[in-house]
């Protein structure tokens, strides 16, 4: 993982021997519960299976990261050896407990989390969202930050632009995330679900989806305007352009001038647009 993401983790949890405050305790299991903030809404029931033998072999070998919460835990990190622990009926569990807002809990949780980078792509979506909404980074600064390339998060993010249905099945791996990219090149929104269901039904791959979209998207357009011949030369900048800002764009050409049309679907997505133009508001 890029060295920006290594300051988060690693102010927190430094790699060298335990220091003086970093004491372990013995926490009882019932006084844990679940990080508020934790992105990963799915857990591997095999894998948690397999690491609850391990614990019942072994023991937990790395102390879970909790914060003290009223009379409660909150876990920080280690939310699946919490969830081995309880599967292998302990009743408390080696922890290190630390003292952070809620804030430096968020970015802590979300970050372990994308380190590991096992998420769902929809997962790691709501977790570049909720960095942005809630510690008000930029795009930009959580690029910069993971180590990801402006695109990656962009195409991430663009997938919450999916109706709550679709991202369902981008979640529980029934489309792939080019699946979701592709499906929101489709200019009628409201056949977005149709369209993934089909492409589950018929095991469409995504340049076969890529296709279909165009003949959907073909339809739409007889119907508002003439079809315009455009060169390979506008289509593959066309492609360029949709790839960078990650929607629909359009290079429209006359005799003695042209334009480009990037198209939003909400506020949100404009201000997405503006900020990689760069545009500031006064």
């Amino acid at each position: 993982m890029a060295k920006g993401l290594g300051k988060g983790i690693s102010a927190l949890f430094p790699t060298e021997p335990l220091k003086n405050d970093d004491s372990i305790e013995k926490i009882s299991i019932q006084k844990l519960v679940a990080n508020p903030y934790q992105p990963r809404k799915l857990f591997d029931d095999e894998a948690i299976e397999e690491l609850a033998q391990s614990i019942k072999e072994h023991g937990i070998i790395q102390p879970i990261v909790v914060r003290k919460k009223g009379s409660k835990y909150e876990i920080v990190v280690g939310e699946r050896r919490y969830r081995a622990a309880k599967l292998a009926n302990l009743e408390e569990v080696p922890a290190i407990v630390k003292e952070m807002s809620d804030e430096q809990m968020m970015e802590v949780a979300i970050l372990e989390n994308l380190q590991r980078e096992d998420l769902t792509p929809i997962e790691e979506a709501e977790a570049y969202q909720s960095l942005i909404e809630k510690l008000n980074f930029t795009q930009e600064d959580l690029a910069k930050r993971l180590g990801k390339s402006r695109p990656h998060i962009t195409n991430h993010i663009r997938l919450l632009q999916l109706p709550e249905e679709v991202r369902k099945l981008v979640n529980d791996g029934s489309l792939s995330m080019g699946h979701g990219r592709t499906l929101l090149g489709l200019k009628n929104k409201r056949r977005i679900p149709e369209l993934a269901n089909k492409v589950i039904k018929h095991s469409l791959n995504v340049r076969q989806l890529e296709n279909l979209i165009k003949e959907y998207n073909s339809e739409v357009s007889r119907e508002t305007s003439k079809k315009v011949n455009k060169d390979i030369f506008v289509q593959a900048k066309e492609t360029q352009l949709r790839e960078y800002f990650g929607t629909n764009v359009q290079i429209r050409k006359s005799k003695n001038k042209g334009k480009i049309e990037i198209e939003f679907y909400s506020e949100e997505d404009l201000e997405r647009i503006l900020e990689i133009l760069k545009v500031e508001e006064e």
